[in-house]
């Protein structure tokens, strides 16, 4: 499910910005993206994820503004700088070479320079977490209203199956009787009147019209559309659920087009498939 949030949290020394984004994913995926000083932390914020975040394909971005500019200036350790320089001098002086570029050698050996935003206190492990709390909340907060635009979307187009299947059970009436009345007409063209059977035509036309006999599958469909609309109201993440319904619903529209035997019923049920459709293609967004 697609989402957006931002957090921000600051000190006399720095402000910590945290920006999640999410897209749709059947799982947790997760992408951090964090300041050195805060690798540690990497775990701490995945375990956070997982618990507050649904399923989604969720990228975090911490950015460090430094409001004191000294404080984020590097430093220099003068001691091992003089040490690395002073080595390098005897041997340069040992092999008779040149002592020009020393100092840039020295300056740039391990541990000479650090930068503070390599390190980072309790106080600004705490700022990061409340940016990370605030941009959850956010985050979350744009899911929701966006839930409840489909969810006014997904309960009108499960509506719409309802009453496509009121046209067809108003429409089947004349149904059965077209049957038979074709049935015995080819049965009196074929073979004549006189030859037909009267005992055994209705004992093979009950039998046939048993197997198109659509009642179960009305009564199948009607239930899952209403256990979709009861799933929608509840306030835990059901979109998986809602997927599975979905599917038993699609499974009762194609047997009610396969089993209509009648022009009228077969185009309710492409208009039924359509919204079907519809409602899948929505339910990738639901959580």
């Amino acid at each position: 499910m697609t989402g957006y949030g931002i957090g921000t949290r600051d000190n006399q020394k720095v402000k910590y910005t945290v920006e999640l984004k999410s897209l749709n994913s059947k799982f947790l995926e997760l992408n951090l993206r964090l300041p050195k000083a805060f690798s540690d932390k990497e775990l701490s914020l995945r375990g956070e994820c997982s618990r507050l975040i649904e399923r989604g394909k969720v990228s975090l971005t911490v950015s460090v503004e430094y409001i004191d500019q000294a404080a984020g200036a590097a430093t220099i350790n003068a001691s091992l700088l003089k040490n690395y320089y002073e080595q390098l001098e005897t041997i340069a002086n040992e092999l008779g070479t040149e002592t020009n570029n020393l100092f840039e050698l020295a300056l740039n050996m391990p541990e000479v320079v650090s930068h503070n935003e390599d390190e980072a206190d309790e106080e600004e492990a705490a700022l990061l977490m409340g940016a990370f709390q605030d941009a959850v909340v956010q985050l979350n907060q744009f899911r929701v209203d966006e839930g409840s635009v489909l969810q006014l979307d997904l309960a009108k187009r499960t509506r719409s199956i309802q009453q496509l299947l009121a046209e067809v059970e108003a429409t089947e009436t004349d149904r059965i009787p077209l049957i038979r009345d074709r049935i015995g007409q080819y049965l009196e063209e074929v073979v004549g009147k006189e030859q037909v059977d009267k005992n055994r035509f209705e004992q093979e036309l009950i039998f046939y019209i048993d197997k198109l006999d659509i009642t179960e599958e009305k009564v199948r469909l009607r239930s899952h559309c209403n256990y979709f609309l009861q799933a929608l109201e509840d306030e835990n993440a059901n979109g998986k659920k809602l997927g599975f319904i979905s599917q038993e619903m699609g499974r009762e529209i194609n047997t009610l087009g396969s089993k209509a035997n009648h022009a009228g019923i077969q185009q309710v049920v492409v208009r039924m498939k359509e919204e079907l459709e519809k409602i899948k293609e929505q339910l990738l967004n639901v959580l």
